[in-house]
């Protein structure tokens, strides 16, 4: 056992470990022979996004043998004092006296040599995507986010709770749904009408993969106060677009004695601690992307932290958008969704920062969202930011049971297949709020890569379920 402590490349990088002998463990990034009889190693563990060089002397016993033939991609355990560097860009170095090899890389089937390879490529291989600067920074940012989501809800008094990963219910009414079932598909059994006898599958009914937890979410919402989901959902839509994915993970709170007014604050403090943490905690990251991945994503996202969120109605904004002046590619009107080049000018051109959305027309919004008074819209928001559109949407829950009922039978939706969230409305009901914000989303919109199956670790859509 080494006599040395083992530390982070990252620690090691600190000019606060000068002087001190460590243990480091990492892979090669790179590997430079030099004529004086000695090389330079590049070693990163995916702490951070920079390397520390590696002086290995020509005097070590295995120099010849091991430390000049070490490829790109190999495992290592280096020994060696950390030493003031005298290069530009990096405030440390180490001096080693001890290179071990763990693992080899053969640079002739090691696919990521030293060559720029597209992110299309790189989804191909994505058991070592992560070993290459952009996707190790993706997986810092990452994890930086979900760390932040659940210090700022729990900072804020809400319960971190686990709604079902299969369910019978569909929250959205879409119907896009992947079906979960032990059935055999050659041969399932068949009820007297010649249709599949789901009384006979695993549940004794059709069961799926969750859409959504905010149904059961609010069961929980409606007995403990706040809480939170976060977790994976899944969508079985046809979209080659470079913002879906058949899996994504959700982050869903709810609030019982919440109205919308109270759901946009918290949407709002929510995206700002986000950022702000982002910002402050990834900071070498960040500036990667903002070097490598989109110009100016630094200065854009301080506008979102910096500046409060407007709050523009539906049809304030319909009207602002008639009148602007602008040739859309679709067209505006009362009562039609609006398209991501609609979002994108009331953010980038109208407002020139962030705006919440709310009181959407009914026709356009799920069944569960609460009726205004004028019979016509919803108490409906979405957050929406430049360069990307909505990244968070949400709505004020129906409470009243016969406004709940009346909005199902409009939608054939069965009170009996939703009956425990009518109850819900029965016993004790209360005003209650909440909204969703897609994980992959929000990292698009804070890394600024431009397709949302580079910012998932391993990307389902259609046609792939590779890894």
């Amino acid at each position: 056992m080494s006599q040395v402590p083992w530390i982070s490349v990252s620690e090691a990088r600190s000019a606060a470990s000068t002087g001190k002998s460590v243990e480091l463990r990492g892979w090669l990034r790179t590997r430079r022979d030099s004529k004086g009889g000695f090389s330079f190693l590049e070693i990163n563990d995916g702490s951070c996004l920079g390397n520390l060089q590696v002086v290995a002397p020509g005097e070590l016993s295995n120099y010849e043998s091991v430390v000049k033939n070490l490829s790109v991609g190999c495992s290592l355990i280096v020994t060696g004092e950390i030493k003031a560097s005298e290069g530009q860009g990096q405030a440390t170095e180490m001096l080693a006296t001890s290179v071990q090899m763990i693992g080899d890389a053969d640079p002739q089937t090691y696919p990521l040599q030293k060559k720029r390879h597209t992110f299309e490529k790189l989804r191909e291989w994505a058991h070592l995507r992560p070993r290459t600067n952009t996707f190790g920074a993706v997986t810092r940012v990452r994890n930086r986010i979900s760390f932040s989501t659940h210090q700022f809800f729990q900072e804020e008094g809400f319960l971190y709770i686990h709604t079902p990963i299969i369910t019978a219910s569909d929250c959205e009414g879409a119907g896009q749904m992947f079906r979960v079932t032990t059935l055999p598909a050659e041969n399932p059994p068949r009820d007297p009408q010649g249709k599949v006898d789901f009384s006979k599958d695993f549940f004794g009914r059709s069961a799926y993969l969750t859409v959504s937890g905010q149904l059961e979410g609010e069961i929980f919402a409606t007995a403990c106060g706040k809480i939170y989901t976060f977790g994976p959902t899944f969508r079985a839509e046809n979209s080659n677009t470079s913002r879906h994915l058949a899996e994504f993970w959700m982050i869903e709170p709810e609030a019982a004695f919440f109205d919308l007014n109270d759901n946009m604050a918290l949407a709002e403090r929510y995206v700002k601690r986000i950022l702000k943490d982002v910002l402050n905690d990834c900071a070498e990251d960040m500036q990667f992307f903002d070097e490598r991945v989109e110009p100016g994503l630094i200065a854009a996202l301080k506008v979102v932290l910096d500046k409060p969120f407007e709050r523009i109605s539906y049809t304030e904004a319909i009207s602002i958008l008639e009148k602007s002046g602008e040739k859309f590619d679709y067209p505006v009107s009362w009562g039609s969704d609006l398209q991501a080049e609609h979002e994108r000018y009331l953010t980038e051109k109208h407002v020139q920062g962030p705006v919440i959305l709310y009181n959407y027309p009914a026709a356009i919004k799920s069944f569960y969202m609460r009726m205004n008074e004028d019979g016509k819209t919803v108490a409906a928001m979405d957050v929406l930011v430049p360069r990307v559109g909505e990244i968070v949407g949400g709505s004020q829950r129906e409470e009243r049971l016969d406004r709940l009922l009346a909005r199902m039978k409009e939608l054939g939706l069965s009170e009996q297949d939703y009956w425990w969230y009518l109850d819900l409305r029965r016993f004790g009901s209360v005003p209650h709020s909440g909204f969703g914000l897609g994980l992959e989303r929000i990292i698009q919109f804070v890394t600024g890569m431009q397709n949302i199956r580079d910012v998932i670790p391993f990307p389902r859509y259609p046609g792939s379920a590779e890894f």
